[in-house]
């Protein structure tokens, strides 16, 4: 590098060739280069790591963000700092009452409008309950004397400003005069108390269109009547609720009467013992008048155009300005008012707030009745009509507006995109500067637009209780997308844009620091000094000074409040005024460039219209093709929660907010998600089966919707969620297909299909099922036997059996099992009652409820193995067998009972199926009694026909059904289990833990004798234990107590620590060389992994056996079920008898 080069001595010409300026342009552009090269690498490496954080679109997501409104760290009496003390009390005086309003304004629109729009909502009306409305209003109270407050500090400050604008234009001669205000016009100051007006008028709109909250108001006040009756009852002192009923009766006069704006204007403004006088002062009327002309002029010109900005929201406040002036001045301009009047036939209403609307020709007639006579009915009338006709010609036009606008609104997407990839010239700064400006400031305009016919239209049809065609609500739905869409490109430039309105600010103030200047040096060059024009000289020098700093919200009111003093007496020409006025307005649109396109782009009214939402679902599913668009209504509907939290009636805005996520998301699940995932199955089921003859499924005949589309769209987060599209249609697939595969496991090879076929078609990573292909076969193993080899007899054996033998033996069968389990539980009883037993079981309780805590919830593996030596120590039988040996052989009993029955049923319906295999439809089995009779064949053959009827009847019934033994023996057996007589069965959950380990030891052992010679005693498996233990669980109803002790994790961790601990010293060993010491290890590594292997088995066992006893629910639930099933049984037999009843006179 050239400057590299240089040595540090080196003493540059004075005559600067502007070479070190280029030099570090270029190193600033290649650590741009630099900079964004690294941006797009951290992108790439996000989305590498994971697929679900991607480009998810939601602003709140953003680690780090960036705030370009610049804030003011002076006081405005720092900044309004000139040698003319006068002015600067003036507009110091004036500025801070601007501020104060605009903090009002936004404490109302942030907290009192939400508040209030919002009390009620959250809560159905089917699951509200007697009282819960006047538990809302009761937690709503704190809210609405916060809000009188708020009424009253409002009606102070506009009080204030009424008397400093009157004070300031006196009619007084005697007065003297603080400033000449001859030419000086505080316009500001009228639109700032506009605003402020404005405010107070919504309030009333909102609490006049609020219908619950009055309803709950008077439920309130009637259970205060209540409480007055009988205080000591509520515990209540009767003393507080004299001066409570008071301040309700002050709300409710200050809030609830649709008085606040009224109160406010009817204030006394002529100040008593000689003050300010403002209703008799001429000046100060002539003044208000011509400020209110002067500002409607301006918004008049602009309203319903192109380059609207504000004026909707200033003709509110112009109207609120027009009742004020009356009411103090009691004079109306008949033809101003009309003027107001005809706004009505551009602009048909204005929304205030979310779905609050409001019509300036209602508010006029309201607040002045005097003046609404001075015109005739029919102008009125004309009015209403304008109103209809305008959501006529709207409902109509509506599609072709939307098409324009997708135009509009994607060329200039193009050109932000296009103007902000391009490197800036330096030799065209300014002009580049200036086409950025314009270009923001278009999609500002878009944005407005957009937002005015969304919410005046939406809320025009709910207002005027008018139904919207399915074609506007699609028109409307895709301008909230676009209104997204313009937030959207601000938001992924914003970077560029940040970069941009630094520049475009400084080249704005620039511009109007020039205009300034030259009106200065006008005023200077004019040698006749008087008050006024010193007055204009420093209000130049004050607008000057301002406008050298940061373009902060104080400065720009500083230098518009200035600029009223200093345009007077011709300082600037009108071919200067005008452009300054012009480079003012874009400053102020520039410096909150951010701040307006989000208030603009703010879909939170969507709320209140969400009923539009399953019809768009139901468009966006029709055309797949645009299915991105998705993620921008998601990001409008996600507007109102920021003003959700700001409610207050209920115990907190997450209820609400709980309220309003699961509605979206049942709307979303049925309009969309379940439609799709049907479809997909469908289409899945017909490719497969296309060798069937199935409906036609030409794609130039019916048509084809191409749902691969949803697949690509990114996740999409709402609320605490992401609503992958994908990954839910995935999981439903998967769902269904594993649970079809196992009722009908021939059919794993078509679903595999199907699996496939959603990988290629749709893209979707399907889970393998791992389900055997065919059907578990049971088998009963002879324990031990003198012969080589061991009897078994499987489901074929008992099924031939029957055959043989007839169905009578399964009944027999389960009988016999019935009073064998009835010998058995018998013993079962005696063993847990043994006070032995029964006493160590309790302390074991007692011990596991006080250490859980410090366990983790497990059951400590050391106490099982201390309960199993402890049996041991009570005796031996002669065999070597502890009583807990035969407590478990007989819990083996039991299970291998159960599984027999299960056996004998599954056999049964084996034995059915064989025999009616040979039926061609089960469905339709004709009648041959009825065929034989038909032909007239002889009795002996209607008598064969007659039976042959009554055995397919029998076979399809039984091979539909099946009997359901299991159940039958739970239900015998768990009301004496569960009885409070035999409260010492209670104990059993917590004897399962030594049981198991007595279990594994003695599986293991008999495992081991497989490989000796002498093999007395061996076996290689046992499942009836674990059939017991579930079986016992089951009819004491302590599957949850059993849960509680987190058994088998216990174990898991157990032997997973010593297993690890034994490795590590292998690994110590290893270099010792010891080899005896190494042989011991490897036998104990060995042992352990046994053992965990046979608990893992035994787990795996039990698991599989508590489903044939349906774990999932407990005694409480069972019964509820029967209880309902009785009940339906009931209803339909009613019904059945009752159109029986009907019928009969029918007939006759």
């Amino acid at each position: 590098m050239a400057l590299e080069t240089l040595s540090p001595d080196w003493d540059f010409d004075r005559f600067d060739d502007g070479s070190q300026k280029i030099h570090a342009e270029v190193q600033l552009k290649n650590y741009g280069k630099f900079l964004e090269e690294y941006t797009s690498q951290l992108r790439r490496i996000e989305d590498a790591l994971d697929d679900s954080v991607g480009d998810v679109w939601d602003f709140n997501l953003d680690p780090i963000a960036l705030k370009l409104l610049p804030y003011e760290q002076s006081s405005l009496l720092e900044l309004i700092n000139t040698e003319n003390k006068v002015l600067n009390k003036v507009i110091t005086v004036y500025a801070a009452l601007c501020c104060e309003i605009k903090k009002l304004k936004y404490e109302a629109e942030t907290k009192f409008y939400n508040g209030l729009l919002f009390y009620g909502e959250g809560a159905t009306d089917s699951s509200m309950v007697e009282g819960d409305s006047q538990i809302q209003m009761g937690r709503f109270i704190s809210f609405l004397q916060e809000l009188s407050c708020f009424v009253t500090r409002c009606y102070e400050v506009v009080m204030n400003v009424i008397h400093q604008l009157a004070v300031l234009y006196t009619s007084n001669k005697n007065a003297p005069k603080i400033i000449e205000t001859s030419g000086v016009h505080f316009q500001t100051m009228y639109e700032h108390l506009g605003e402020l007006l404005t405010v107070l008028l919504t309030l009333d709109e909102i609490v006049d269109n609020h219908a619950t909250l009055k309803d709950h108001w008077t439920m309130y006040k009637r259970l205060l009547k209540s409480v007055h009756h009988n205080p000591s009852k509520f515990g209540i002192q009767e003393d507080k609720l004299k001066p409570f009923e008071k301040l309700l009766l002050k709300l409710e006069g200050q809030l609830l009467d649709g008085m606040i704006f009224q109160a406010c204007i009817e204030q006394q403004f002529d100040s008593l013992n000689g003050g300010v006088a403002v209703s008799k002062n001429s000046t100060f009327a002539e003044e208000f008048a011509h400020s209110i002309r002067t500002i409607f002029a301006n918004v008049e010109a602009k309203l319903g155009e192109p380059s609207e900005i504000d004026q909707r929201d200033k003709y509110v406040g112009i109207c609120g300005l027009f009742v004020l002036h009356f009411q103090i001045f009691r004079t109306v301009d008949k033809k101003f008012y009309k003027s107001l009047l005809d706004i009505g036939k551009k602009v048909p209403a204005i929304t205030l707030t979310a779905n609050i609307i409001w019509f300036a020709d209602n508010f006029l007639i309201q607040k002045m009745p005097a003046a609404a006579k001075l015109l005739d009915r029919r102008s009125h009338h004309a009015i209403k009509t304008q109103r209809e006709n305008f959501l006529q010609q709207k409902a109509q036009l509506l599609t072709k507006e939307m098409q324009s606008y997708y135009v509009f609104v994607s060329s200039w997407m193009t050109k932000m995109e296009s103007i902000l990839s391009k490197e800036q010239r330096m030799d065209k700064f300014a002009e580049d500067l200036s086409n950025r400006c314009n270009v923001f400031i278009q999609g500002f305009l878009y944005a407005y637009s957009l937002s005015t016919i969304i919410k005046t239209t939406m809320n025009l049809y709910m207002s005027m209780q008018k139904p919207m065609t399915k074609t506007s609500v699609k028109a409307l739905c895709r301008l909230v997308e676009l209104l997204k869409a313009i937030e959207h490109t601000f938001y992924r430039r914003s970077m560029v844009v940040a970069d941009s309105v630094t520049h475009i600010t400084q080249h704005l103030q620039h511009q109007a620091l020039n205009s300034i200047s030259i009106a200065k040096k006008r005023v200077i060059s004019d040698k006749k000094y008087s008050e006024q024009r010193l007055d204009v000289l420093s209000a130049l020098v004050l607008a000057e000074n301002t406008l050298n700093g940061p373009s902060t919200k104080q400065r720009r009111l500083i230098v518009s409040l200035a600029l009223s003093v200093g345009t007077q007496m011709k300082t600037f020409k009108d071919e200067e005024l005008l452009p300054l006025q012009v480079v003012m307005k874009k400053l102020d649109l520039i410096s909150e460039l951010k701040e307006r396109v989000q208030t603009q782009c703010d879909c939170s009214f969507l709320y209140w219209h969400r009923a539009v939402f399953p019809i768009y679902l139901d468009d966006v599913y029709e055309n797949a093709v645009d299915a991105s668009r998705l993620q921008y209504m998601f990001s409008a509907l996600r507007d109102c929660v920021p003003a959700m939290m700001h409610s207050r009636h209920l115990e907190s805005c997450e209820v609400l907010l709980e309220c309003y996520d699961k509605e979206i998301m049942e709307v979303l699940n049925e309009h969309l998600l379940d439609k799709l995932c049907k479809e997909i199955e469908k289409d899945l089921r017909l490719s497969v089966h296309t060798h069937l003859k199935l409906d036609d499924r030409n794609p130039y005949r019916v048509g084809m919707k191409d749902l691969a589309h949803f697949f690509s769209l990114n996740p999409i987060r709402f609320f605490n969620r992401f609503i992958d599209i994908k990954v839910y249609v995935t999981h439903y697939l998967d769902k269904t297909f594993y649970n079809l595969t196992t009722v009908a496991l021939h059919d794993w090879a078509t679903y595999s299909e199907m699996r496939n076929l959603a990988t290629q078609r749709y893209g979707l990573i399907m889970t393998e099922a791992h389900l055997p292909s065919q059907t578990l076969e049971q088998i009963f193993i002879e324990r031990t036997s003198n012969n080589k080899h061991l009897n078994t007899i499987n489901i074929r054996h008992i099924a031939n059996s029957i055959r043989t033998h007839g169905t009578g033996i399964m009944n027999t069968t389960v009988n016999f099992t019935y009073q064998f389990l009835r010998k058995k539980f018998y013993i079962f009883s005696q063993f847990m009652y043994d006070e032995h037993i029964k006493s160590r079981l309790i302390k074991d309780i007692r011990f596991f409820r006080e250490v859980k805590d410090q366990n983790d919830h497990k059951y400590p593996f050391e106490r099982a193995e201390k309960f199993n030596r402890g049996i041991r120590k009570l005796g031996i039988t002669p065999d070597g067998q502890s009583y807990l040996d035969q407590f478990r052989q007989l819990i083996s009993q039991i299970g291998n009972a159960m599984g027999y029955v299960r056996m004998i049923r599954s056999g049964g319906l084996h034995c059915c199926s064989s025999a009616i295999r040979f039926v061609p439809d089960l469905e339709d089995i004709v009648n041959f009694e009825e065929l034989v009779k038909e032909e007239g064949l002889s009795e002996e053959t209607q008598k064969a026909a007659r039976q042959l009827d009554s055995v397919l009847t029998d076979l399809t019934r039984n091979s539909a059904e099946g009997t359901e033994y299991f159940k039958m023996l739970v239900d015998v057996f768990a009301p004496e289990f569960r009885s409070p007589k035999n409260m010492h069965l209670r104990n059993f959950y917590i004897i399962v833990p030594p049981l198991t380990l007595n279990f594994v030891e003695h599986s293991i052992s008999c495992k081991e004798k497989l490989n000796k010679k002498n093999k007395g005693g061996a076996a290689f498996t046992d499942d009836g234990f674990a059939m017991g233990v579930a079986y016992i669980l089951k009819l004491l109803n302590q599957y949850q107590e059993f849960d509680s002790l987190h058994w088998f994790q216990s174990v898991r961790e157990k032997y997973v620590k010593e297993i690890r601990a034994v490795a590590k010293q292998q690994n110590v060993q290893s270099t010792s060389q010891d080899e005896k010491l190494l042989q011991t290890m490897n036998l104990t590594h060995k042992r352990l992994e046994v053992c965990l292997q046979e608990f893992e088995l035994l787990y795996f066992s039990l698991s599989s056996a508590r489903i044939f006893f349906r774990a999932d629910k407990t005694a409480a639930e069972e019964n509820q079920e029967k209880k309902e099933r009785e009940e339906e049984s009931v209803k339909t037999s009613n019904g059945d008898l009752s159109t029986a009843a009907h019928a009969d006179p029918v007939v006759k």
